[in-house]
């Protein structure tokens, strides 16, 4: 796509960058954590991915980060994190390293360890995206890089980024954070997406969550105390019947089989529930329904065609929440 660069009138890119080099506080730093946000720095991430919608909706892409290297390392597959990563950092006009799929194929199917792999790409770029299947191994990283550290998932541990793009999802959607109902269901003991997502939701007022999910896959209680001690309104339930009328968010998970040592196990909860035409009858008009995808049979596909259905503008969202995720830790200041 040709970047354009006298357009003035259409986006004030001198601008941008004024605003993105001070970077809230966000510029050079590792993006580890949600619990690295407050409100004020929410509000500032949402502020900066309105801009970037704007910016592609009106012309495209940009130079905001040329010259800037942008390094992919993904241990665990992954089509919509990587492409939108990938996406967002051309957008902007940087570059990109894509281990994406081949992490086998490279040294560290030869036994090199994740802080020498780390050291290794930083020599060639400006911030790390990193996918790995083990909780903390974004710290890990993090402690042993001299460049920014984005954690794209760290097993059953965190997601920020995608927990950033959910939310942002629901204000766009519904206009208001504060107040809403919200109703998670399937995986939510290994699901770090509602983990992550959870924890920013207890920075909201007047929050109401609602757990659907087998008692095997419950929220783990350390999370759930966590909710109970900040008075978040909370119930469970195995039957996602009890939440849809009220819900004005419904949250989906797909059951994720990499999570189950047993197979046995897997077979027993994976077609627990299914989101169908029918049981969207029962839910408000005004209401949206998400999921993080892939989804393997959890959402019915004649849900796609309802207007409350919004995992695709999802995905979409995601591409300017990281764009302005990268342009804040790579700030021009």
């Amino acid at each position: 796509m040709e970047k354009i660069h006298n357009l003035p009138r259409l986006f004030d890119f001198e601008a941008m960058a004024q605003k993105t080099g001070n970077g809230n506080g966000f510029t050079g730093q590792d993006i580890l954590s949600v619990s690295q946000f407050d409100r004020e720095r929410l509000s500032y991430i949402f502020t900066r991915s309105h801009e970037m919608r704007e910016l592609v909706e009106r012309v495209g892409a940009c130079d905001l980060l040329k010259g800037y290297v942008l390094a992919c390392l993904f241990y665990e597959p992954s089509t919509r994190t990587s492409a939108s990563f990938i996406a967002a950092m051309e957008r902007l006009g940087g570059s990109v390293i894509p281990i994406t799929q081949g992490v086998q194929f490279s040294s560290v199917s030869k036994g090199e360890s994740l802080p020498d792999t780390i050291r290794t790409l930083e020599q060639y770029a400006d911030v790390i995206v990193l996918r790995h299947p083990e909780v903390g191994s974004a710290k890990l990283a993090a402690d042993y890089a001299s460049v920014p550290v984005i954690n794209a998932g760290d097993g059953a541990g965190e997601h920020p980024t995608q927990a950033l793009l959910d939310l942002f999802t629901i204000q766009v959607e519904l206009g208001r954070i504060d107040g809403l109902k919200i109703a998670m269901v399937g995986d939510l003991r290994y699901g770090r997406t509602v983990h992550s997502l959870t924890r920013l939701l207890m920075r909201y007022e007047d929050i109401s969550l609602r757990f659907v999910s087998p008692d095997t896959l419950r929220l783990p209680m350390a999370l759930m105390n966590e909710l109970l001690d900040q008075g978040i309104k909370v119930r469970e339930t195995h039957d996602v019947a009890d939440v849809i009328e009220n819900a004005d968010v419904l949250y989906v998970t797909r059951i994720q089989k990499e999570r189950f040592s047993d197979p046995k196990q897997y077979e027993e909860v994976r077609d627990c529930y299914e989101i169908t035409p029918d049981l969207m009858t029962r839910a408000k008009e005004k209401m949206v329904v998400m999921h993080p995808l892939p989804r393997v049979g959890e959402i019915h596909y004649h849900v796609d065609d309802d207007p409350r259905a919004a995992y695709f503008r999802q995905v979409k969202n995601g591409m300017y929440v990281r764009m302005a995720l990268l342009a804040a830790v790579l700030g021009r200041a």
